[in-house]
C-alpha cells in the first residue's frame, strides 16, 4: 500500500509538458504570501520548475505527507510525535500577532490576558483594561485545528488547553485578517505577513513586545516561531523528492531568497 502511495505521490513530479514538472505541496495559510512569492522567485531562476500548494492548514499539509499524498508541507508549530515519519526543516522565522481592530484603543496585552480572552474567562474589554469598547463582548477569532498556528497558540498561551466555543474559528489567517478588520469588538491571532500595513487590523504587543521583524529576529516577542518545511522521511520504501529538497534548501541558506522573505513579511535565519 504504502509502495504505491509513493507511486502516486511521484506522479506529481512528472514532466506536464516540455520538461516542466511541478511540484505540489500543502500546509500554511499564514506563510502562503511568503511562499507564493518564493515558489515565483525560484521559478525565474529554475523555469522547468513549478508549484502548486494548497494553503489548507499546516497540521492538514503534514498529514498529507505522511500519507504520501503531497511531496512536501510548510507548518508554523514545531514537530510532535504525532509527525511520524515525516522530517522538519526549520526554513525561516515568524511571529504569531495579536492583532485587534484600529477602532479599538487597546494596545498592549499579557500573555495572561490574551489566555484569559481565548479561553473565554474574560467576555468583555472592561475586564481586560486599556480599551475603550467599555462593555462591549469581545469577539475572539482563532483558527481551527488543521492550522499549525492554533496548536502552537494553544500550546504558548493557552497552555494546552482547547480555545474557548466562542472564538470564531477560521480556516486560514486571511480569513481571521478580514473577520477583525470589520468587527470592532473583535481580537484575533495571525501571522506577521497577515497583520502589516494594509491589513485593516492593528498589532498589539504583548508582555510590552512588538510583533516586529526584529523582535522576532531576537526571539524578544513571546510568540516568535519557526517556519518548517515537511518531507517524508527517507526509508527503504519512501524517498523524499529530489526536487524539492533543493527547493527547501534554497528558501533556507540563499541570499536572494533572504530577500523574498524580508520583503514578503517574515524573518530570514539563516540566509547570507
Amino acid at each position: 500500500m504504502i509502495a504505491a502511495l509513493v507511486a502516486a505521490a511521484a506522479v506529481l513530479t512528472l514532466p506536464a509538458m516540455a520538461g516542466a514538472v511541478t511540484l505540489q505541496g500543502a500546509g500554511s495559510s499564514a506563510e502562503q504570501p511568503i511562499l507564493d512569492d518564493l515558489f515565483a522567485a525560484y521559478t525565474k531562476l529554475h523555469k522547468s520548475i513549478h508549484f502548486r500548494f494548497y494553503a489548507d492548514g499546516g497540521n492538514a499539509g503534514v498529514k498529507l505527507v505522511q500519507d504520501h499524498r503531497e511531496l512536501f508541507a510548510v507548518n508554523t508549530r514545531p514537530p510532535l510525535a504525532s509527525d511520524a515519519g515525516t522530517t522538519y526543516i526549520k526554513i525561516f522565522l515568524d511571529g504569531l500577532c495579536v492583532a485587534v481592530n484600529p477602532a479599538n484603543s487597546e494596545s498592549n496585552l499579557t500573555l495572561s490576558q490574551t489566555k484569559n480572552i481565548f479561553l473565554g474567562l474574560d467576555t468583555t474589554w472592561s475586564q481586560v483594561g486599556g480599551s475603550d469598547l467599555g462593555s462591549a463582548t469581545i469577539e475572539p477569532v482563532g483558527r481551527n485545528s488543521t492550522a499549525g498556528s492554533y496548536t502552537f497558540f494553544q500550546s504558548a498561551v493557552l497552555g494546552g488547553k482547547t480555545q474557548a466555543s466562542s472564538v470564531l474559528q477560521e480556516g486560514s489567517d486571511g480569513l481571521v485578517e478580514s473577520t477583525v478588520a470589520n468587527a470592532k469588538d473583535s481580537i484575533g491571532y495571525v501571522g506577521l505577513a497577515h497583520s502589516g500595513p494594509g491589513s485593516g487590523v492593528k498589532r498589539l504587543t504583548l508582555n510590552g513586545v512588538a510583533c516586529s521583524t526584529a523582535n522576532i529576529k531576537n526571539e524578544s516577542y513571546p510568540l516568535w516561531r519557526w517556519i518548517w518545511a515537511v518531507i517524508p522521511t527517507p526509508s527503504k520504501t519512501v524517498h523524499p523528492n529530489a526536487s524539492v529538497e533543493n527547493f527547501i534548501n534554497w528558501v533556507a541558506t540563499s541570499k536572494k531568497a533572504g530577500s523574498v522573505i524580508t520583503k514578503a513579511g517574515a524573518v530570514p535565519a539563516f540566509n547570507k
